[in-house]
């Protein structure tokens, strides 16, 4: 099997606008067995490339030239024969599986149908196929897992369905929209070990579309880097990411968090004397019961540390360790079952709800998703004003006006960006009106909860600057929670390695990542995909046919 792709263009037409070019003069080939990425930042047109190829575009949008799948033009097909196509020659994974899956359905019914629409088999034969392809994605407990539905597996396994959705009828070429995205490093490590093995057992080609450059380089052979829907540049994985010919491919490369201790070395403030922690956590347990009171969860268990003025505390682990829970006690969202969190020499759980309140001042949160956490129908200005309405003393008028143009300006934002709404920004710049409206309070801690995992490389980079600037010139706290441990050992001064709710290893960062104690973190690190790493997944190399690209 031979895909080849040839587009002119991807263009959006409106009624009410002129037609405007999305994707541009795009060719590459992907022959029997290879396999191949496309790397790019949000907006690039990777996506919409992929999905040209399946005739899934969205309304508005079409696209022109050629895709050639064994000498067929798959855009020149009608709607009944595309339809024969996809799935059962060409498989698609997702990004978000439980966006993806329907959560209505089991998920054997789910993986089914593409079994009964492109073969002729009975239900019986396609449930007895389901439990075989259950096998193969490697779910546990096939038998009892076919009946369950998605809102019940882990991330890691939806994801593993999707993949079982996508191969079930016997495609020649999978085509996986960042499958890996949101997933921890050991359960991202697991899902590419799959891919791998299924595309060398089955003889696929694949098609894996990505911004990450580390999971691009661990199973793709050849890659193409896109920009503002143009190819930039393009040829084997390796040559591509350690030898790159093109400015903004180094730019991608340069903006990568690295584990290597490259990142640059914190002022360490001198504390005051007598001045304690600005967060101080003795351990703490937080346990979840069952109506007759017996413990069905420990999500954090005897967990101890503290933060000084000015510095970085990271914490990272994987989905389920204790984190987040963590995260909500600190900022008083959550009680605990023992335990003390001090601010400021202050127990938290000591003050009565008032004084809560009023201390929350002193902490603010910076959530994961800037475009879930900024209400969509408020302007910037109100936005970043909130925390201030919880405080009688806040200033108001124009005082409270030139304290969020300040804000604004802290982050990097222009004074008439309060005017706007939040549509109006890139997901960076999201991030950013969500870091000025935790300043807005002058807090001493501010506690981040997956801030960066949603980025591009080059958005991501600045969002860790800017936070690296706030610790250094404002001497903030940061508590910083990410399950990439190269964003945590770039970022943080000291770090936690948490796991089923304990630290199991805690020091400064670069000596935990350099001289890794624990069997689990060395394990973590040793998942984590790299540029500078041999391709781990997938066939051998076949002989060299590098991708062609038109510039």
């Amino acid at each position: 099997m031979k895909l080849s792709v040839s587009l002119d263009a991807i263009s959006l037409s409106r009624w009410n606008s002129a037609p405007r070019t999305l994707v541009e003069n795009i060719g590459f080939e992907i022959p029997q067995g290879t396999t191949m990425g496309i790397v790019g930042e949000s907006g690039s047109g990777k996506s919409l490339t992929s999905l040209a190829i399946m005739r899934l575009l969205p309304g508005g949008m079409t696209a022109s030239g050629r895709v050639d799948l064994d000498g067929v033009d798959l855009l020149g097909l009608s709607s009944t024969q595309i339809r024969k196509v996809r799935g059962a020659r060409i498989g698609m994974i997702f990004q978000e599986p439980m966006t993806a899956l329907n959560p209505a359905m089991r998920i054997g019914d789910q993986i089914a149908e593409g079994l009964v629409a492109h073969k002729a088999i009975s239900k019986a034969e396609a449930r007895a196929e389901v439990l075989k392809l259950l096998d193969r994605v490697h779910i546990p407990d096939a038998r009892r897992r076919i009946d369950a539905f998605p809102y019940e597996l882990s991330g890691g396994q939806r994801q593993r369905v999707g993949i079982a959705i996508a191969i079930a009828p016997g495609p020649g070429l999978l085509i996986a929209d960042e499958p890996t995205t949101a997933l921890d490093v050991t359960v991202q490590a697991e899902v590419l070990d799959l891919i791998g093995e299924l595309i060398a057992d089955l003889g696929m080609s694949l098609l894996m579309i990505s911004h990450d450059l580390g999971v691009i380089a661990s199973i793709c052979e050849h890659t193409l880097v896109m920009q503002s829907g143009r190819a930039v540049e393009a040829g084997r994985t390796r040559d591509v990411l350690l030898r790159p010919g093109e400015e903004y491919t180094r730019r991608l490369i340069a903006a990568m968090p690295r584990r290597d201790g490259s990142a640059p070395l914190t002022r360490q403030p001198e504390p005051g004397a007598g001045e304690p922690p600005v967060l101080e956590v003795r351990s703490l347990k937080r346990a979840y019961r069952s109506a007759s009171g017996h413990v069905l969860t420990r999500a954090v268990d005897d967990v101890s540390f503290s933060i000084r003025r000015g510095t970085i505390f990271g914490i990272v682990g994987e989905s389920g360790c204790g984190k987040s829970t963590l995260s909500r006690i600190v900022m008083g969202l959550d009680r605990p079952t023992a335990g003390e969190v001090l601010f400021e020499g202050e127990s938290l759980f000591a003050k009565s709800p008032r004084a809560l309140r009023l201390a929350r001042r002193g902490f603010q949160m910076v959530f994961q998703d800037p475009q879930g956490s900024l209400d969509p129908r408020q302007r910037v200005g109100r936005i970043i004003a909130e925390p201030l309405y919880l405080d009688p003393d806040a200033p108001r008028g124009k005082k409270r006006e030139e304290l969020i143009a300040e804000m604004l300006m802290s982050v990097g934002l222009q004074t008439e960006d309060a005017r706007k709404y939040p549509h109006q920004f890139s997901g960076g710049q999201r991030q950013r009106i969500a870091i000025a409206r935790a300043l807005i309070c002058r807090p001493k801690l501010v506690v981040a909860d997956e801030p960066v995992s949603a980025l591009d490389l080059s958005i991501q980079a600045q969002v860790l600057e800017l936070i690296r600037d706030l610790r250094d010139s404002k001497g903030i706290a940061f508590l910083f929670i990410s399950h990439s441990l190269a964003v945590v050992e770039s970022i943080s001064d000291e770090v936690g390695v948490m796991n089923q709710g304990k630290f199991v290893e805690t020091g400064d960062a670069r000596e935990v990542f350099a001289n890794p104690r624990h069997a689990y973190t060395r394990a973590l690190i040793e998942a984590e995909p790299r540029i500078d790493q041999p391709r781990r997944y997938g066939l051998p190399e076949v002989a060299d046919t590098p991708a062609r690209t038109r510039t």
